[in-house]
């Protein structure tokens, strides 16, 4: 792995490990309680939480920080990150929506609009963190 991409991982998975502990701890903590209520663990499982991070973010730099990257775009970073958050957020949701009795169709919506945001942002960032580190 080169320095760059590298940093752009760092950077990125910072950024979406520190919004995502804000959203699930403090913003919609209860809004999933609410509305998925025993399907929820009393306390994540932080063995595949840490896998899902660590995995989920080397699809971020693989999908959208390198092409941001090649064409030296932080706008392909946000878009690219974008969408890809919104599949990987819209398989996940619409999975479970599909096959759990419990999944709402509000929950999903919610979960993939988050998941499109969370991921351009992380994505941005990993990509601002190569260009001001790395010339």
């Amino acid at each position: 792995m080169t320095a760059k991409f590298l940093v752009g991982y760092l950077a990125a998975a910072a950024v979406f490990l520190a919004l995502d502990f804000v959203w699930l701890s403090q913003v919609a903590s209860g809004f999933y309680r609410r509305r998925l209520g025993d399907l929820l663990l009393d306390t994540p499982n932080i063995g595949a939480a840490a896998g899902f991070y660590a995995v989920y973010v080397v699809g971020i730099v693989i999908f959208a920080l390198a092409p941001a990257l090649r064409a030296d775009s932080a706008a392909r970073a946000l878009i690219l990150g974008s969408l890809f958050g919104f599949f990987c957020y819209a398989t996940y949701d619409l999975t479970n929506y599909a096959v759990l009795k419990g999944w709402s169709v509000t929950v999903a919506m919610v979960d993939i609009a988050w998941g499109t945001c969370l991921t351009g942002v992380a994505a941005l960032a990993g990509y601002l963190a190569v260009r001001i580190t790395i010339q």
